[in-house]
């Protein structure tokens, strides 16, 4: 039936959430298809007057566009009936935990229903039930008219509001007051709050008068998001050092028996991934900070020209995989962790100290080049600041050494190292491995007696 707007009561408007951006599709879709779904209504308790139960939204839109008429259909039933009906019918449309406590306050103020009652007519717990109605009575009023009104979120209420109403409701008025003033979006509200939550009592009170000013400043720190292409390249990464884990943790504590054509494909197809990864490595440009661009250079001129970048980057291999069919001590490492390695830097050892001696270690370990090149400093440096403790990268370089000279004696040969950067997997191996100091001093004897003479 076709009903006029005076007819029409709006008693139970108070217990829906205004929407803008879908009042302004419901309006381009009435103006240019007319009203296709009628409102719902029941008869009122005045003759020829009806009680709206759905389609406040839609009744709007029709005012705005002129009209004087709306569709309706009515609902032979009583308006608590109704709306629990339309409720139900509106599973889809999902509810606003705002506008669920707003209906079970309604039905328990007007219609005297209980906990239990109303727990069976919503098929909830009672505790649902009371959960929803603390919220309503937790929100400031003119908070609650707010969010009917669209000027704030639903879930930004529930999100922000309802934590801050717990804490100080006169706080959880202005910060919806300035919500609604200048028209924040989720992000900057979820950045109002979190500062709030955190802050001391004056601070507070100077986010609550002058939030715009701690967003723009908040803007003007702003970092730009990273692209989707570096978002999955990082993820990638992540799923290739899992891997290379899942392998080093199988592997750790056992003892290989592989035969040459086994070590030579094992250490081929690691080979290559390495290969694949340095490949990838000179796509990415290197920033170093203020610190390492101003660091000595210490490449020789012979290194300079060294046209082996690449080759080097492919013989990044760990060693270990095949060294234990000769020396089964050296890769069973002891569990017990009589002498801990330290894991921050030494106060007694600085930068340049540190660097230095690093260097040194890595220059007289068997199997290198023996010459010294700007990235080989700049990665020492970078393992000052990381805190890792000298110690830690000698034991390294000891482990790594030893391991290459116990390879079986038909194994295929290794090439020379040209960079400190081969040696990490195993400085990372330490890092994390739980070794008494008395397994490296074996090493080292062992090395002292495997080195060349």
């Amino acid at each position: 039936m076709r009903l006029e707007f005076h007819q029409l009561e709006h008693r139970l408007e108070h217990l829906r959430v205004r929407r803008p951006d879908r009042q302004r599709r419901l309006l381009a879709s009435l103006a240019a298809s007319g009203q296709q779904t009628p409102i719902v209504v029941v008869q009122a308790e005045q003759p020829d007057r009806y009680l709206i139960i759905d389609g406040y939204q839609r009744i709007a839109a029709l005012q705005q566009l002129g009209r004087d008429t709306v569709e309706a259909v009515v609902w032979s039933l009583s308006e608590v009936e109704a709306l629990l009906l339309d409720r139900s019918m509106r599973s889809g449309d999902h509810e606003t935990a705002l506008e669920e406590g707003w209906l079970l306050v309604e039905l328990e103020q007007r219609f005297n229903y209980g906990l239990e009652e109303l727990a069976r007519r919503f098929d909830r717990s009672t505790s649902w039930v009371s959960r929803r109605m603390s919220l309503v009575e937790l929100l400031p009023e003119s908070v609650q008219q707010q969010v009917r009104d669209g000027a704030i979120a639903a879930h930004v209420a529930m999100k922000f509001l309802v934590p801050v109403a717990r804490s100080r409701s006169e706080d959880c008025r202005r910060m919806a007051e300035g919500f609604a003033r200048y028209r924040l979006s989720s992000r900057e509200a979820g950045q109002l709050y979190a500062a709030w939550r955190t802050s001391t009592a004056a601070v507070r009170e100077r986010l609550l008068n002058e939030p715009q000013l701690f967003l723009k400043t908040q803007r003007e720190h702003a970092v730009d998001p990273p692209s989707p292409a570096m978002v999955e390249l990082g993820r990638d990464l992540e799923v290739v050092a899992a891997i290379a884990r899942r392998a080093n943790r199988r592997l750790s504590g056992t003892t290989l028996e592989l035969d040459t054509p086994q070590c030579a494909e094992t250490h081929s197809k690691i080979h290559r991934a390495i290969d694949e990864l340095g490949r990838l490595a000179a796509k990415i440009p290197h920033q170093p900070n203020s610190e390492q661009q101003g660091a000595e250079d210490v490449e020789s001129e012979s290194a300079i020209g060294d046209s082996g970048v690449e080759h080097q980057k492919g013989e990044q291999a760990r060693d270990s995989s095949c060294a234990e069919g000769e020396e089964s001590a050296m890769n069973q490492q002891p569990s017990g962790r009589e002498a801990g390695v330290p894991t921050d830097r030494s106060s007694s050892v600085g930068r340049e100290d540190y660097v230095r001696k690093a260097l040194e270690a890595y220059r007289n370990t068997p199997g290198t080049c023996g010459n010294l090149r700007r990235p080989d400093r700049m990665l020492a440096i970078q393992l000052y600041q990381r805190g890792v403790p000298l110690h830690t990268v000698e034991n390294a370089l000891v482990l790594a050494a030893v391991r290459r000279l116990i390879r079986p004696a038909d194994a295929p040969p290794l090439t020379t190292v040209r960079s400190l950067a081969y040696f990490m997997p195993v400085i990372e191996e330490v890092l994390e491995t739980e070794v008494g100091e008395e397994y490296f001093q074996y090493a080292r004897q062992k090395l002292q007696r495997l080195r060349p003479s």
